[in-house]
């Protein structure tokens, strides 16, 4: 299995799965443009610079997978604010998007591209490909401007995500890269008190955080 891997040769190469904090599995997928009304290709070299959610979902004319894609669609304002490209992604074929996109009410107005992974490939880089239904699970990737994966959530099937968290991680994270060395307690917001790790403050934390 290959795939475009993000270096200035954009040379193919075979890669190990996905694993946090490392450079996550590169891809040139096809994908259905609901506001075009069209299919495009994205790729990664495309996105280079950018900070990404790569947002599987297991598959169109489903029962949790709309819901959740609303909510992904209500914060779009936001995502566009902290300049964060969303991709949604499931190995049905862009035919399939469409025709979603188009009989399923809470699908009105969906503003991101769907990725295609009919070949499965990438769900199976991601690790969230069930081999025997050839479908994708739950999983949400967070990839930041260099390509580096920073966030992996996998729910169980019948298991929606929010959006809310999801935006308060990549809050943590943007804070995090521009003040390097810093790290975010447990429930952070923007605005609240950060840790500097060292052994110094080690056992003294309630006291950092007061």
């Amino acid at each position: 299995m290959s795939c475009w891997h993000d270096h200035d040769t954009h040379e193919e190469y075979n890669y190990e799965q996905v694993k946090i904090d490392t450079l996550a599995p590169g891809f040139d997928l096809p994908a259905y443009d609901p506001i075009k009304d069209d299919t495009t290709n994205i790729s990664t070299h495309d996105l280079h610079g950018k900070w990404k959610v790569l947002f599987f979902y297991p598959a169109d004319f489903t029962f949790v997978c709309p819901t959740e894609l609303k909510d992904m669609a209500g914060a779009k304002a936001k995502f566009d604010e902290l300049g964060v490209t969303v991709l949604a992604a499931s190995t049905d074929t862009v035919f399939s998007h469409r025709a979603w996109v188009k009989h399923e009410g809470l699908m009105k107005g969906f503003p991101y591209l769907m990725l295609a992974d009919h070949n499965t490939e990438i769900a199976a880089a991601y690790n969230i490909l069930d081999e025997e239904s050839g479908i994708a699970g739950r999983g949400t990737f967070i990839i930041d401007p260099e390509g580096i994966c920073r966030g992996i959530e996998v729910t169980s099937g019948p298991l929606g995500r929010n959006s809310d968290e999801l935006i308060r991680k990549i809050e943590a994270l943007q804070f995090m890269a521009a003040h390097p060395g810093t790290a975010c307690p447990a429930k952070w917001a923007v605005g609240s008190k950060t840790l500097t790790p060292s052994i110094k403050i080690s056992g003294e934390i309630e006291e950092q955080l007061k």
